[in-house]
């Protein structure tokens, strides 16, 4: 569209009646530059001649014109999308950042980087008595934490500020009178009594308990004697009372709604605070809001909103309604069903790009079977219209994979400090320069998937648990396999000092060492390495069998174990290991009797018994 500028006009448009100007204006804004020039020459008026200024693009017209044009060329509640793309994530500061929430605000940080716009943080703090400037707090680092950077907000400032609803009040009442003057709102100074009256009345009529207009007819006279009593009065907006607005959202498609279901609504309470579809629409337009993308529960809200854009002269903007994150059962994801906020799994040891990964892929794909996406590659191929309008189900054990995977992709270095910093903070490691936690880490990775798990997989390695591995159903087929035999040649090595000196030389050591072992007791294999994994560990599954003994070994060498971590050296293991009882541990797995204690001996029916 090309803009128009006038040349000295000799006659004042403003002397024209106000329609013959109105429909001049509008002939010239949507006219081409060969009608204008024709319609110059034929009515051969001086204030009729123009010169066509260049092109401007929409987004550099000033915003009330923009928004009058747009109301104009549009009847649908949708941009024509020649402005810029600015969306916005507006939570109550009443609690902590919900995961739902947080998909949200995701949702429309990939829609803003993606289209080059901008991303705005609204604090909707009308909740006077639980907003709470903590939990602000508490919201805006845990999406700091996400890595979900805002262009405009309470923090940062910007264009459109204030960026907290308590902070806007003035506004409200602004554009509330203006409701007022147009006649778009009218006071109501129904009585609760009566407002409960009417919900009862229309209970027994059958009919939806909408508001039934009572002060949307009074008389001026009323009115004033109403205001001179000082009775107190909200601000209702008289809803038409037939027709439907219809919209295309962007995820769910065409919605549309009867108003005649709705009743006149209020938007301003009588202590003079603003109702929440009233200030969303008011900020969302004041703040140039081009996509609103929010919650599928918010849906509802919508018809209320576009009602107040239209008598405002505001243009809608487009909408996306996101689905519910649901719980494994398919309802609504609570408290009930375990952690839900960003913070708690913050403090769980998730990784911030496992967290966005995952709320990333609650309801959206690329198309592909790929499941691993950094925050970039999520920028680069998000699209609003890949968005599953079904409900997504929260899997936690699924996000503790993904955590995992993240946690496996950093660099070796990075991810070696990570452990060690965990294990000195936690009071397993103290300072050493042996280089046992590099080996910890480099044996322990593939089995951690939390950060915070790395403490119970160093000291469950360095733990012994024998006896009570003994007595599980699960080692009764190893400790049948002629265990007490591979317990008795173990340990002559070790007290022949054979097995320490192999343990010392490393890996390759160990397996020199556990090749010549198994020719002597012509085992190999998994009939080889179980019984030593049980003998030497204590347990019947870890991670690999020689670099575990290898680490147990330099763990009691090398001073960087502390006395809390569990620990138990090679001399303790091989202690508990002799003083196993092997004839009774055989007959009670032969019976159904409970699994007899170190040092107990076996009953005189045990002692007895054939082949004992």
């Amino acid at each position: 569209m090309s803009s128009v500028g006038f040349v000295g006009p000799p006659i004042s448009p403003t002397r024209l009646p106000t329609s013959i100007r109105i429909v001049v204006v509008v002939i010239i804004f949507f006219s081409s530059q060969q009608t204008l020039e024709m319609m110059a020459a034929a009515m051969g008026s001086p204030w009729l001649r123009i010169r066509l200024l260049p092109e401007v693009p929409p987004r550099l017209l000033r915003p009330h014109l923009r928004r009058g044009l747009s109301v104009r060329a549009s009847a649908s509640a949708s941009p024509d999308g020649g402005g810029p793309v600015r969306v916005r994530f507006a939570p109550s500061p009443t609690g902590n950042l919900h995961v739902g929430g947080a998909r949200t605000a995701l949702f429309n940080y990939l829609f803003a980087r993606s289209k080059g716009g901008k991303f705005v943080l609204r604090i909707e703090d009308t909740d006077l008595e639980r907003s709470t400037k903590k939990s602000e707090e508490a919201v805006l680092s845990d999406l700091a934490w996400l890595g979900l950077d805002w262009d405009e907000g309470p923090d940062v400032g910007g264009e459109f500020g204030p960026y907290r609803q308590s902070e806007r009040n003035s506004m409200y009442k602004q554009y509330a009178d203006k409701l007022m003057e147009s006649g778009a709102v009218y006071r109501c100074f129904c009585s609760s009594e009566e407002l409960e009256q009417m919900k009862e009345t229309a209970k027994q009529m059958q009919l939806p308990p909408v508001y039934m207009g009572k002060w949307g007819t009074a008389s001026d006279a009323e009115i004033q004697q109403e205001l001179e009593k000082g009775t107190p009065y909200t601000y209702r907006f008289r809803v038409p009372k037939e027709g439907s607005l219809k919209i295309n959202d962007l995820i769910r498609g065409e919605v549309s709604w009867n108003v005649d279901t709705l009743g006149d609504f209020v938007i301003m309470r009588s202590n003079g605070q603003p109702v929440y579809n009233f200030c969303v629409t008011v900020d969302d337009a004041t703040m140039h809001i081009s996509h609103v993308i929010r919650a599928e529960e918010h849906l509802p809200n919508t018809l209320r909103q576009a009602l107040i854009y239209k008598a405002l002269g505001f243009p809608m903007p487009s909408f996306a309604h996101v689905s519910l994150i649901l719980a494994p059962d398919r309802s609504k994801l609570s408290k009930r069903h375990g952690a839900t906020s960003v913070g708690q799994y913050k403090d769980m040891g998730y990784l911030p790009q496992a967290m966005v990964n995952y709320l990333a892929l609650l309801g959206w794909g690329d198309g592909t079977e790929n499941e691993f996406f950094t925050i970039d590659d999520l920028v680069e191929k998000f699209t609003i219209n890949r968005v599953n309008k079904s409900g997504a189900v929260f899997d936690a054990v699924k996000l503790k994979w993904m955590n995992g995977q993240h946690l496996r992709s950093f660099p070796p270095d990075v991810l070696i400090k990570s452990f060690e910093d965990r294990w000195k903070d936690t009071g397993i490691l103290q300072e050493s320069e042996s280089g046992f936690a590099k080996e910890a880490a480099e044996l322990l990775k593939d089995g951690i998937d939390l950060i915070t798990d790395a403490d119970a997989a160093l000291s469950n390695l360095l733990s012994y648990p024998l006896h009570a591995t003994l007595s599980s159903d699960e080692a009764k087929s190893v400790v049948q396999d002629k265990l007490s035999e591979v317990a008795s040649g173990l340990i002559s090595a070790y007290d022949s000092g054979e097995l320490c000196q192999a343990l010392a030389e490393g890996r390759d050591g160990w397996q020199k060492w556990v090749k010549n072992f198994g020719k002597s007791l012509k085992r190999k294999g998994k009939s080889l390495f179980m019984p030593l994994r049980v003998l030497l560990t204590g347990k019947l599954h870890g991670p690999d069998m020689g670099g575990t003994v290898v680490l147990i070994h330099k763990a009691g060498t090398c001073g960087a174990v502390t006395q809390q971590s569990g620990f138990v050296n090679l001399d303790e293991r091989f202690r508990i290991l002799k003083e196993v009882q092997w004839e009774s541990l055989l007959f009670f797995f032969s019976t159904s009797l409970p699994f007899p204690c170190a040092r107990e001996k076996p009953p005189a029916a045990a002692a007895a018994a054939p082949g004992h």
